[in-house]
């Protein structure tokens, strides 16, 4: 899913990999219960992860020797930068691997395939999990992966710029005082807001904060909520609030803007945190409509366990999976907030600056939340086309997205 998760990561969250690996010593085999089945004894497992950029060296690829000394088996590690992780574990189908870490809003495509255990049939527990995070891999009552922690989205400011425009940030609460705070901004001299609207997966996700902001629903794009959503965005390129490039916009040229100092507020992810301190920019929860702050997106990946002819493997699968996800191993190994209130609380103890962050990942919301599962990615190609029409003025707001609906049915 053009390796957003990849992209999703919090940088402010990684803790010293001695620390790390120390804590792996007393790993159990899962977050909660032990499988009830006989696990194996010595071994080879696979394991496939998108991060070819971690190489041996990495916290992560530490975090997996050592679970697999502590589990007690070898773990065969193989990473990709895939753009199609469906593709490629259908392709695999019948040797998939033991352990497979796909994109959250993946799992429920790949359960729906059949390639994917529940954690019913795996035997692990997932009762420690936060249930925002959990959910993204929930499918009628049934999981299908653990998650190995998540990120989401806020809205970064540049105090210099705002002091400049006389903008008080505390007086940002909804979407008629941040037009109003960005008028001032733009009135100054400066830029308003920057964001990517591009039109693939990461223009959806950064829409939907303001589209649920706005009380709208993912079954009914056409929805008066959801034209108020896309026209807020609309108005401001008209009025010059934020600039036309966020039509092609990804997320990192959107933050390669916002760095050149000279714009108010830019939404962007949690995995721009390290980047943000240093350059001493702040952040804020994205404001609904009416005020108070929207849910936004959760990014990140599940461990899944895919099916197995010899199902005895599962238990020291499980086992794998748990060692990874207990506590803040993953979360902190990959530089996601910890999917647990647990793992958390140890991040925060670690490092107080992850406390908005971790906050915000709180008030989340899974992509493919309201049991959409399979559904999501046809709603999200159509949801991002609308916003490109919308935006370019091919469309009004409201025929985009009847346009959009009506190609969703």
């Amino acid at each position: 899913m053009n390796n957003i998760g990849k992209k999703l990561r919090v940088a402010g969250a990684i803790m010293a990999t001695a620390a790390l690996i120390g804590s792996l010593a007393a790993c159990s085999s899962t977050s909660g219960g032990t499988p009830s089945a006989t696990s194996h004894k010595g071994g080879t497992f696979t394991l496939w992860d998108p991060y070819p950029d971690r190489d041996a060296s990495s916290t992560w690829a530490k975090a997996v020797e050592a679970c697999a000394a502590t589990v007690g088996v070898t773990i065969k590690r193989t990473a990709s930068n895939t753009g199609d992780t469906v593709k490629d574990l259908t392709t695999a189908s019948p040797n998939l691997p033991d352990v497979a870490l796909v994109d959250n809003p993946k799992v429920s495509t790949l359960a729906a395939a059949g390639l994917l255990t529940t954690t019913k049939q795996n035997g692990f527990d997932v009762s420690s999990i936060s249930k925002n995070i959990l959910s993204a891999g929930e499918i009628d009552g049934k999981f299908y992966g653990v998650p190995t922690g998540a990120n989401t989205l806020g809205l970064y400011y540049n105090p210099t710029v705002l002091s400049k425009a006389g903008v008080d940030i505390a007086s940002v609460t909804d979407w008629a005082s941040l037009t109003a705070a960005l008028q001032k901004v733009v009135a100054s001299g400066n830029k308003g807001i920057t964001f990517s609207a591009v039109g693939t997966e990461e223009g959806s996700f950064q829409f939907l904060p303001w589209f649920w902001g706005a009380k709208a629903n993912l079954t009914k794009l056409d929805s008066s909520s959801g034209d108020a959503a896309l026209s807020l965005w609309t108005d401001w390129l008209k009025k010059g609030l934020a600039p036309n490039s966020v039509i092609q916009n990804t997320q990192g040229t959107s933050w390669t803007e916002f760095k050149t100092g000279t714009f108010g507020f830019a939404e962007n992810g949690s995995w721009f945190k390290s980047d943000a301190d240093t350059a001493g920019y702040k952040s804020i929860q994205i404001p609904a409509e009416n005020g108070g702050p929207a849910p936004a997106p959760t990014g990140g990946e599940f461990m899944t366990i895919p099916i197995q002819k010899d199902k005895t493997r599962y238990a020291t699968s499980a086992k794998i999976v748990g060692c990874l996800s207990k506590g803040d191993t993953a979360a902190t190994a990959l530089g996601y907030v910890a999917p647990t209130k647990a793992g958390a609380d140890a991040q925060l103890a670690a490092d107080p600056t992850l406390k908005f962050w971790i906050s915000a990942v709180g008030d989340a919301k899974p992509r493919t939340a309201d049991n959409l599962g399979v559904k999501y990615g046809a709603i999200s190609q159509q949801l991002y086309t609308a916003i490109q029409a919308a935006l370019s003025g091919s469309a009004t707001p409201s025929a985009a997205l009847t346009t959009a609906q009506a190609a969703v049915k």
